[in-house]
């Protein structure tokens, strides 16, 4: 197959969707319609088919290389898992997975790592996704929580995890004190997301104001932080030890964005299955996937890397969460 004749099914594919795009606008508001669209990703299961069970960008080297679709995705809870430094803990190590999608990283760090591995999400219909793939005896298990207000008490876990999840959540700075507030001192954070360039030093221009808007208002996203900011905010908590580590895998992940409209040309069983609705809803897709490439690819936003360290708790952070977590829920 000639490089040309793929440039034209990619071209004829995108014409579709951005036709269907403009005619089934939607835009989601809500924590609320959040789940609700998992929940019927989950169910009707397109989502799956052409991403697995990973809902999350693949990793494809750096410099990239070509990769099958789906490896590139377990390659990237790998090299996440390297990156956090997780062949220096020992088995049984507790983990907490925020935003964890239908379980595809869960299972991994609780199989080849051999972590105690707690998944949640917003979806109730991920979580019964997640158990349904889940063999017996995997120490991963799921449930319906909120990223917002954690249910779990103060220093739970060894490891905290959280891929992709960020940008769904309306207040980042108590999204940065829920993730450290439920981690053991010593403990590790780990998290991967979609960010946006740091405004501060460089406003956006005439033409990244529309993209970002329809970035954020398609795909259920009330903002994107920057890295720096991101940064900040979990540094701002008090409850950082040193500073926060950061990384731009923006260049290891671009692939993902082109391969996954490639994957719905050279398998178009998954939305066949599902008639005109099915196609309708996976070809709508295509435009908003083609304004990611843009903004990836122009340095509009950026694929952020943090990794801290959690300090050892002290009189003034406990009380300071005793005062967010209610106010959060």
């Amino acid at each position: 197959m000639t490089s040309a004749f793929v440039l034209k099914l990619l071209l004829a594919f995108s014409a579709v969707g951005i036709a269907v795009y403009l005619l089934t606008a939607r835009r989601y508001r809500s924590s609320n319609t959040v789940a609700n669209a998992y929940d019927q990703w989950t169910e009707d299961g397109i989502l799956e088919f052409y991403w697995g069970e990973h809902i999350h960008l693949g990793h494809y080297g750096s410099p990239p290389r070509q990769k099958n679709f789906i490896a590139a995705k377990i390659d990237f809870v790998h090299e996440m898992a390297r990156w956090g430094g997780f062949d220096r803990l020992p088995r049984g190590t507790t983990l907490l997975d925020v935003g964890c999608g239908i379980g595809g990283s869960s299972r991994i760090l609780a199989q080849d790592y051999g972590f105690s591995v707690t998944g949640v999400t917003i979806s109730p219909q991920q979580v019964k996704r997640a158990q349904e793939l889940t063999p017996p005896g995997l120490d991963a298990t799921f449930k319906v929580d909120d990223a917002m207000a954690l249910s779990f008490p103060d220093a739970s876990f060894d490891v905290v995890w959280s891929v992709e999840a960020g940008p769904h959540m309306p207040d980042k700075a108590i999204f940065a004190r829920e993730l450290l507030r439920v981690l053991k001192p010593g403990g590790i954070l780990v998290v991967a997301d979609w960010n946006q360039r740091d405004t501060r030093q460089a406003p956006l221009n005439f033409w990244e104001r529309p993209v970002m808007r329809q970035l954020l208002d398609q795909w259920s996203h009330p903002e994107f932080s920057s890295i720096e900011g991101f940064s900040e905010l979990l540094e701002a908590t008090g409850m950082v030890k040193g500073e926060v580590t950061t990384a731009d895998w923006t260049q290891a992940t671009l692939p993902s964005w082109f391969d996954t409209i490639w994957q719905g040309i050279i398998r178009p069983q998954g939305w066949l299955q599902y008639g005109l609705p099915g196609f309708i809803k996976s070809v709508r897709e295509v435009p908003t996937i083609l304004l990611m490439r843009l903004a990836f690819g122009a340095g509009l936003c950026r694929f952020g890397m943090f990794r801290a360290q959690r300090a050892e708790l002290s009189a003034s952070s406990s009380s300071r969460s005793a005062e967010v977590a209610p106010a959060s829920r």
